[in-house]
């Protein structure tokens, strides 16, 4: 069994997913836009280069990700709340390189710094939205 995280995007999915695999050193197996769905599909052609699919791996982890509309979705223009995109990693160095590229033109909600559980953590909600959390495992430093 794998878990795999699905992110919903307003229009953004490709140019969020092509961001994160730059980050994060993935690779997008999969962006299937709207417009090469089947012909009869409901959805009108302005979002022909919305994406309906996208799928990114990182390793053996993977987020997969679509477009959706407020008309499908009633409640995509709001903030992403209740969850966190979690990556944890066992160099504080790397951990703080991706908390660093990931949030920058989002909003730091914790900065990344040593903590009473960790040797670096922080968290943030990147440039489209999306909520992450950047973890270092191991005792913090003295």
């Amino acid at each position: 069994m794998k878990i795999v995280t699905s992110l919903s995007f307003r229009g953004q999915c490709r140019q969020a997913f092509e961001f994160y695999a730059q980050v994060l050193g993935g690779k997008i197996t999969s962006a299937f836009p709207y417009g090469e769905g089947p012909p009869d599909m409901p959805v009108g052609p302005q979002y022909k280069d919305w994406l309906m699919h996208a799928w990114l791996d990182v390793g053996d982890q993977s987020i997969m990700g679509a477009d959706m509309d407020a008309d499908w979705a009633p409640n995509i223009d709001k903030p992403k709340n209740g969850f966190d995109v979690t990556l944890h990693y066992d160099d504080a160095a790397e951990a703080r390189r991706i908390f660093d590229a990931l949030s920058e033109g989002g909003k730091v909600v914790m900065a990344f710094a040593p903590t009473f559980w960790s040797p670096g953590y922080g968290s943030f909600i990147d440039k489209f939205g999306v909520p992450w959390m950047i973890n270092t495992m191991g005792p913090p430093q003295g």
